[in-house]
């Protein structure tokens, strides 16, 4: 990755690997950054050979939030900032509805819009002492980019308001208990082991895994009728689009030795 490069994209076999650059922010989110992870992420949905991607910061932390200096910015300038943080917003939507699994490698800190940003990925690995909080009261600040929607669903309600409202960090070992992150590891593992979490999302890439993403985006909002139902029609729309009946058919027919059955 070059060092003047504010958004570093790499591919290691069907993963594509997004590093965000600009480590003398702590990799801040500014409108070039946000406007270089939408168009990467458009690169990787739109290139057959990526199935998955990791997320990454370059550097001493993930993300530490909107850059401030920018936002102080915009209001010298005369400009709230509004349209900025809609664009943010959007990202965090699109990281989690894109048709790719998304892995994102926390260490240092994911604070504010960074922890937004991860709350939106699919899985998150996380060093143990990454500092994770949502701290925008601490600056008079509320989000704009998830983090009272998604917090709450992800973390549970008594962790999200314990975050929300004092506005503290806590260190990635001890939000483990949560389940989030999904996996937490030594400080220098995060690279490794978010390649391997994205390696084994990207062998099961497919129309399933897209269709299940998309449900599993779609119905936490949903009530559970109406979340039920489009269970169903996107397994019969499924079925009828993709020849499921023929991969059934290849599964049973292999000798058992060759089947990748799992226990329940």
């Amino acid at each position: 990755m070059n060092d003047t490069e504010i958004l570093g994209v790499e591919q290691s076999g069907p993963v594509r690997v997004l590093t965000m650059n600009r480590p003398h922010r702590r990799n801040a989110l500014d409108a070039a950054l946000v406007d270089a992870l939408d168009q990467a992420l458009s690169g990787a949905e739109a290139d057959p050979g990526t199935h998955a991607i990791v997320l990454r910061g370059a550097g001493r932390s993930f993300c530490a939030g909107a850059d401030l200096h920018f936002l102080l910015e915009l209001s010298d300038s005369g400009s709230t900032p509004t349209a900025f943080l809609r664009t943010v917003s959007a990202l965090a939507t699109r990281l989690e509805t894109s048709s790719l699994p998304i892995v994102a490698g926390l260490h240092g800190h994911a604070v504010a819009g960074g922890i937004e940003l991860a709350l939106a990925c699919d899985l998150v690995v996380a060093a143990a002492g990454t500092l994770i909080g949502d701290g925008h009261i601490l600056n008079n600040l509320l989000p704009a980019g998830g983090a009272a929607v998604r917090m709450p669903q992800v973390l549970g309600q008594p962790t999200a308001r314990r975050l929300a409202l004092t506005g503290e960090l806590l260190r990635a070992d001890r939000l483990a208990a949560t389940g989030w992150p999904h996996e937490v590891v030594a400080d220098d593992e995060v690279d490794t082991a978010a390649m391997r979490i994205a390696t084994t999302l990207a062998r099961a890439h497919g129309p399933a895994q897209i269709g299940y993403k998309r449900l599993l985006a779609r119905t936490p909002t949903m009530p559970a009728s109406a979340a039920l139902a489009l269970e169903l029609t996107a397994f019969d729309e499924h079925w009828a689009a993709h020849d499921v009946a023929a991969a059934l058919r290849a599964f049973v027919n292999r000798p058992a030795s060759t089947r990748t059955e799992q226990p329940a």
